[in-house]
């Protein structure tokens, strides 16, 4: 039978359109929270956009995965258990949920991290670290198991377990950051332990691991934190305070091998006392590493000479540093919410070779709010106030096009997700979905 060329094409338009709309996981589809999708509205009336339905929710921080057409969260109920929740991305009528027994209470209750959707099944972890596969179809638990205590963890981290599921290849990888096992690879399709690294130099962070390309070799990186204290304003930079013993625990930034979980390199170049936002990879092997409690940043480049790995400093600064969520790069520069517990930047620009262009400071604050970047647009929650931006990313200075008053609470520190011109945000009673295209 003689296939009609333009139906070909129109199909694979409409199949490439339909990978494009989905957010999989955290950070979205590509993993740097940026979207394709195209044909945003440029202004907003008066009200704002459409609000298409509102879900009630249990306190919490974690983000939504979207694919053919549902949305996927992990709920919490407060010190009892977690619930995994299937919505309809157009009605928000909830589909189907799951409840599993997680007692226990945490500083900042409620939900910590986004799932991940591979074809037909969805991985989740909990704030207690309970880990599950969920097969959409029969709506029912694959396998289970629990990073933390498997490998002999004992008290939970005060924020709790917050790590966003990873998918690479056939694998499921999370950070354990026991005395038994650093990074955890799982079996995506049974649970089985692929490989478990030996446990991470440094103390527990809050971060995700991320896998970055160098030298045509995809690796892991992750972030382990210090246990050095602020002082006067400023976090102990590794080496101590000069003329003070260096008694203390230095965090690191790794590369860990994918296949076996072997350290391939390290940095101890930045240290953050509570790391939250996993690497930005920028290309050429250069990785931006960022975070709060003064920590400021870090670009370094990693290669590979002679069959062994080498760390270049490129640059540190503390003009500019991301508390929550990773900055999104766009023409050159970074963008990022910069404000801490220490100092109110706001929104901020810097050039990727480390020189600041602007700062909103408190007008918008913009504390620890999400955003993405699409369709040459930037979306952003400020976190303290609930209010939704509309931004043109302009490296010359802070240019609003459009903002609403969405969200009742405060601590609105969750990330975004878009699909199909639909944006999920929350804050710490609800999620809506807003109408953006």
């Amino acid at each position: 039978m003689k296939r009609c060329p333009f139906l070909i094409v129109l199909i694979t338009i409409l199949g490439v359109s339909s990978v494009w709309a989905d957010w999989p996981q955290y950070l979205g589809p590509n993993k740097n929270a940026t979207s394709d999708e195209k044909g945003l509205l440029r202004s907003w009336p008066a009200k704002g956009p459409k609000v298409l339905w509102t879900l009630d929710l249990g306190p919490g921080y974690g983000g939504a995965a979207v694919s053919e057409g549902k949305a996927y969260l992990l709920d919490r109920i407060s010190g009892k258990q977690d619930v995994f929740r299937c919505i309809d991305l157009n009605s928000g009528k909830e589909l189907w949920s799951f409840a599993y027994d997680a007692k226990g209470r945490l500083s900042h209750q409620g939900s910590r991290s986004t799932p991940a959707i591979d074809g037909n099944y969805i991985y989740t972890c909990g704030s207690f670290g309970d880990v599950y596969c969920f097969d959409g179809r029969t709506r029912k638990p694959v396998w289970k198991k629990n990073v933390w205590k498997d490998f002999g963890g004992g008290k939970v981290p005060g924020w709790g377990i917050c790590q966003n599921p990873l998918i690479y290849k056939d694998l499921l990888t999370l950070a354990s950051q026991t005395k038994e096992a650093g990074i955890v690879a799982y079996d995506k399709t049974n649970g089985r332990i692929r490989w478990a690294s030996k446990a991470l130099p440094g103390l527990v962070s809050y971060v995700t691991p991320v896998v970055v390309n160098i030298d045509n070799e995809d690796q892991i990186v992750m972030i382990t934190a210090t246990s050095r204290k602020e002082r006067g304003g400023r976090s102990v930079p590794a080496g101590g305070w000069e003329g003070e013993p260096d008694d203390g625990v230095d965090g690191v930034v790794l590369g860990m091998s994918i296949e076996d979980g072997r350290t391939l390199w390290t940095y101890k170049g930045w240290q953050c006392r509570i790391p939250i936002t996993n690497v930005t990879a920028v290309g050429e092997g250069r990785l931006f590493i960022s975070g709060g409690y003064m920590a400021g940043s870090a670009m370094i480049k990693v290669k590979k000479d002679d069959g062994r790995y080498v760390i270049d400093e490129l640059y540190t600064t503390q003009d500019f540093g991301t508390h929550v969520h990773p900055p999104v790069i766009y023409k050159g520069h970074f963008y990022g919410h910069c404000t801490t517990n220490s100092r109110n930047d706001g929104m901020s620009c810097m050039s990727i070779d480390g020189k600041l262009k602007w700062k909103t400071s408190r007008s918008p604050v913009f504390d620890k709010g999400g955003f993405i970047l699409v369709d040459d647009l930037i979306l952003s929650v400020d976190g303290e106030d609930g209010i939704l931006y509309l931004i043109e990313p302009n490296s010359q200075g802070f240019r609003k096009l459009a903002s609403v008053d969405l969200l009742n609470t405060r601590e609105c520190w969750g990330p975004l997700a878009l699909s199909d011109g639909k944006l999920l945000i929350r804050d710490q009673e609800q999620m809506k979905c807003v109408v953006v295209r």
